[in-house]
């Protein structure tokens, strides 16, 4: 037979479409041609599996070979498609003879010695390949990250020669499924080590509780990084589907899976130099940016207002969508961005606006344009502005030990709320849409007129006025309360700082 059809899985995002690798021998002069839109990397391939199959002893056909990578209208690029053209040749050239071969997908790059190399985006093909019913053979360094959607049919090796022999059953591989453990302790930074600062504390507890965006405004060294730093400690922990969805965007990342991190929440931490392609990702091959990199995790910018404005503008809509779709003119990829917010910044170019230890230098004009780098719609999706001011060093030695509460203790109060609000509404508070907030929010008598006297006073925008009715929801959570009341309203209004801020400079 001169010709033969292998299975293997392109990369599109996070998706895995399949692609058929059809390989063909005829007469005329040796030659190799691989057709199917293949990029660079793919068409390279052809030397790479040349020397891999003479140095594993196989003969190189000196026939016309032409590989075809069906559908012929999806670009192939990298080196995954290594293995599965080396097996190709070697099928039709009859050097190789394998009855179920349909039953198996392939992916994995060569070396020139016929080792296998590992490639990113194994997780999504792996979870395609179990939909499928397939088995998958994957390089051995891949093997844990395919195992973890608890897959057993993953074949894995180290070299062209294992595969092979495993094909034509001579050799057989255990299936030794790689243990991750489910309960494994991961340190994190902990609350306390934060002393004082009751205020913001409170504040990314409420956050935490209901995924609400948050920023932190203050003098320098104050401690709203070391706060920001511990909010991952305080999160619930990611589910399966939370976690596979994570772990599917950092697989077809450039930086690759590493599969002991499985069901730690991301926390992307990007320099304020960072390009809006890097934020929300790019490239001729669009690859996931930071904010999907960030996915049911933390994505937290320091020192906001040294973002360039056309930077943070570009977090508008996946703040509200929690998708970002990336265009170019060859192609078009999706990945998902339901990312929590973080972010911290000085009140003013020197830092010390509105600090009562430090004298500030900057004129108000500073001030305004300093505060003004943030537009108006992109300061309205934080859902919280929290004020984190100075304290002396006598203030801090003077607060006692047992008033500062660990991580663990907030992390208790933080899973009961959240374990309240999926068993009442199926989500996170952050996540309710404008209908059912109206629905959930169940004021008390005079909560309701408080908040709408208030909303005229302060002009607030329909989208503020939704939020704040969100972070009042989730602080009645907290409480175990079925009636968001004046009090959660006004304690929800007073992590508005950003706003006040800047009227006072108006």
């Amino acid at each position: 037979m001169a010709l033969s059809i292998i299975y293997t899985r392109a990369g599109v995002g996070i998706e895995a479409p399949l692609v058929t690798v059809e390989t063909h021998l005829s007469n005329g002069l040796p030659s190799l041609n691989i057709v199917g839109l293949p990029e660079t990397a793919v068409k390279e391939s052809k030397d790479r599996v040349r020397s891999a199959l003479i140095n594993s002893n196989f003969e190189f056909p000196a026939r016309r070979i032409t590989i075809n990578l069906a559908p012929a209208d999806l670009p192939k690029d990298g080196g995954r498609y290594d293995l599965p053209i080396a097996l190709g040749i070697l099928l039709a050239s009859q050097q190789l003879d394998i009855r179920n071969i349909e039953d198996y997908e392939f992916m994995g790059e060569l070396a020139l010695s016929g080792e296998l190399r590992p490639i990113n985006g194994v997780l999504p093909a792996a979870l395609a390949a179990k939909r499928e019913k397939r088995k998958l053979i994957v390089p051995q360094k891949n093997l844990a990250e395919a195992q973890l959607i608890g897959y057993d049919h993953v074949i894995a090796g180290r070299h062209l020669l294992d595969i092979c022999a495993y094909l034509q059953g001579q050799k057989q591989f255990e299936f030794k499924p790689v243990v991750h453990n489910k309960k494994q302790i991961i340190p994190q930074p902990d609350l306390l080590e934060v002393k004082g600062q009751y205020a913001a504390k409170r504040a990314l507890e409420v956050a935490a509780a209901g995924r609400h965006n948050l920023l932190f405004i203050g003098p320098p060294g104050t401690g709203k990084t070391m706060l920001a730093t511990r909010l991952a400690g305080i999160l619930p922990e990611m589910s399966e589907k939370e976690a596979i969805e994570s772990a599917a965007i950092t697989s077809v990342s450039h930086q690759g899976l590493d599969a002991s991190l499985w069901k730690k929440r991301p926390f992307r931490a990007p320099h304020h130099t960072a390009s809006a392609a890097a934020l929300v990702g790019g490239g001729s091959n669009p690859k996931p940016g930071e904010i999907s990199l960030a996915h049911h995790g933390v994505l937290f910018l320091d020192e906001l207002p040294e973002f360039d404005r056309k930077v943070l503008e570009v977090l508008r809509e996946p703040l509200e969508s929690g998708m970002v779709t990336i265009s170019r003119a060859a192609r078009q990829a999706e990945y998902p961005a339901k990312f929590q917010f973080l972010a911290a910044m000085n009140p003013c170019p020197c830092g010390h606006f509105g600090n009562a230890r430090g004298v500030c230098r900057c004129t108000s004009d500073k001030i305004r344009r300093y505060l003004l780098k943030l537009s108006g719609p992109f300061i309205d999706r934080i859902d919280m502005h929290v004020d984190v001011p100075a304290m002396s060093q006598e203030e801090l030695k003077a607060i006692p030990d047992d008033r500062c509460e660990s991580s663990e203790i907030v992390k208790k109060r933080v899973l009961t709320a959240v374990k309240r609000q999926v068993e009442l509404r199926g989500k996170y508070n952050a996540m309710l849409n404008p209908k059912e907030l109206e629905q959930q929010i169940n004021f008390a008598p005079e909560a309701e007129n408080f908040i709408l006297n208030i909303l005229e006073k302060l002009r607030f925008s329909a989208r503020a006025y939704h939020r704040i009715l969100r972070v009042s929801r989730t602080i009645a959570d907290l409480e175990n309360s079925d009636q968001v009341t004046q009090k959660h309203l006004g304690e929800a209004l007073s992590y508005r700082r950003l706003e006040r801020m800047l009227m006072q400079v108006a």
